[in-house]
C-alpha cells in the first residue's frame, strides 16, 4: 500500500510475532529501531482511556527499543458489539498517529502489531484511516511470524505438506464456520476461539478431528499453555487462543504429494 503526492512520511506496520521477543525478524527489529516513533496499541479501559496495562506488542517491542521511543495509543481491540464506539476509537487513534506523521514528515512511524500486519491486524484499519487523514503517506508492512507458525513449532505439528490445503478461520465468525472447515480436507487453524472453547471442542468431536489437534495460548510468554485438543476446556479460555487440527495423514511419507 502506498500513496502519492506531498511528503507525508512513512507508516510501517511491523509484525512482532506472537509474544516471544526472539521471534521478531531482523528486518522488523531494524525498522523499529530506525523509526522516529514506535506506536503500540493498548486496550481501552471501560471509560475508553488507556487502561495502563502493557499489551503483548508493547512488551515485545520493549525488548528491542527504548521506552522513550514508544507511544501508547488506545485502540478498541476487542470491541465487537458497539460499532459506533469501535469506529470512534479507530478515528481517535488515527488522528493521533496522523499527528505523529506530520511531526516527522521526512521520517517514519512504526506500528507494532502482534503476528503479521496483513493477517487479522488492527494495522489494516489504521492504514485506511491514515490514507484519508494524511494523503501522501507511504504505507509499508514488515511480515511477522504468526501464532499458527509458532504453535506448530512448539506443538510439533506439521501445518501442511504436499497438496494439502491450509484453512485459517477466525472463530469470532462463529463455530459453524469452523465446523464447515473441519468437514473439508487439509489442516484447519482456528484463531480467537477462547470465548467459544466449548463449541470448538464439540466441532472437533463431531467431525472426528480431535486426535492430533493442539491448542495454545500466551505463546512465548511465561503463562504459555500448549495442550492436546482432547484436553480442551469448556472455557472461556484466553481470547487469543490458537488451535491447529492437522490434516488426516495415512499415506506414509510423501503420501500427499
Amino acid at each position: 500500500m502506498s500513496g502519492n503526492g506531498p511528503a507525508g512520511g512513512r507508516l510501517v506496520g511491523v509484525g512482532v510475532g506472537p509474544g516471544d521477543p526472539e521471534l521478531v525478524t531482523v528486518k522488523g527489529v531494524r525498522c523499529l529501531r530506525e523509526a522516529d516513533v514506535v506506536v503500540v496499541p493498548v486496550m481501552a479501559a471501560p471509560d475508553g482511556t488507556d487502561g495502563g496495562e502493557p499489551g503483548r506488542a508493547e512488551a515485545t517491542v520493549l525488548h528491542h527499543v527504548g521506552a522513550e521511543s514508544v507511544v501508547r495509543i488506545v485502540f478498541a481491540l476487542n470491541e465487537r458489539a458497539d460499532r459506533a464506539r469501535r469506529e470512534a476509537a479507530w478515528d481517535a487513534a488515527g488522528r493521533r498517529v496522523a499527528e505523529l506523521l506530520r511531526a516527522h514528515p521526512h521520517g517514519s512511524v512504526a506500528f507494532a502489531t502482534i503476528g503479521d500486519p496483513n493477517v487479522y491486524s488492527t494495522f489494516t484499519y489504521l492504514a485506511q484511516t491514515i490514507g484519508e487523514l494524511v494523503p501522501g503517506t507511504v504505507v509499508e508492512t514488515v511480515p511477522g511470524i504468526t501464532a499458527m507458525q509458532d504453535l506448530a513449532a512448539r506443538g510439533e505439528v506439521v501445518l501442511a505438506e504436499g497438496t494439502e490445503p491450509l484453512t485459517l478461520v477466525p472463530v469470532t465468525a462463529g463455530a459453524s464456520v469452523l465446523k464447515d472447515a473441519l468437514d473439508g480436507p487439509g489442516t484447519v487453524v482456528a484463531y480467537k476461539f477462547g470465548r467459544l472453547a466449548g463449541e470448538v471442542a464439540t466441532a472437533l468431536r463431531e467431525t472426528g478431528r480431535t486426535e492430533g489437534a493442539v491448542w495454545g495460548s500466551a505463546l512465548g510468554l511465561p503463562e504459555e499453555s500448549i495442550r492436546p485438543a482432547s484436553e480442551l476446556e469448556q472455557g472461556p479460555l484466553p481470547y487469543l487462543s490458537t488451535l491447529i487440527a492437522p490434516a488426516r495423514r495415512d499415506g506414509g511419507r510423501g503420501g500427499k504429494l
